[in-house]
């Protein structure tokens, strides 16, 4: 794969008991939407505390098509962070979650949670080549692909607060 393009698939699935999983690394997430770059490029900044210290990314990604972006992605220093924030989109608030990477099947998994479910997660897997065979645990049940539907994007799911399945339920019981 080319430097710089990043292959990625989607899934939503039911949260998983994460005892069961090998887990590798586990970091907690604030990702913060920027204003778009040159050419429409999608900007963000991420803070990552992990094992107890706190780092900072950079990262401009153009998208090609559903599966596959140039990304460009670089550590930043806290002073740094703190002025891009200054140019954060005020119609995306920013999205909290917690990702857990765990191998299975020499595949590496990022898992993502949030705050806002406790039954529902985004797994995801980057790949080679976009039709990549890809073997999904045992312990995991994925409900759909959600590769390319912009309604689970981290900016969309962090501006409704909850999962679109949650959105529906609660419109056809009439609380939204």
């Amino acid at each position: 794969m080319p430097e710089g393009l990043e292959i990625e698939r989607k899934f939503l699935v039911e949260l998983p008991d994460l005892k069961k999983l090998d887990l590798k690394r586990t970091v907690s997430i604030i990702q913060t939407y920027l204003t778009n770059g040159a050419g429409g490029s999608q900007r963000r900044v991420r803070r990552i505390a992990e094992n107890g210290r706190i780092s900072y990314t950079y990262t401009e990604k153009v998208f090609i098509d559903d599966v596959t972006r140039r990304e460009d992605e670089r550590s930043v220093s806290e002073k740094e962070y703190g002025l891009l924030l200054e140019q954060r989109r005020t119609d995306c608030v920013p999205i909290v979650k917690v990702r857990h990477c765990f191998l299975y099947r020499e595949q590496l998994f990022e898992l993502d949670t949030y705050p806002f479910s406790d039954s529902l997660a985004v797994m995801e897997l980057e790949l080679e080549e976009p039709s990549q065979k890809i073997f999904f645990p045992d312990n995991i049940k994925v409900i759909k692909e959600i590769t390319g539907d912009k309604r689970y994007s981290n900016a969309a799911l962090a501006n409704a607060g909850t999962f679109p399945e949650k959105i529906s339920v609660a419109a056809q019981n009439g609380v939204v």
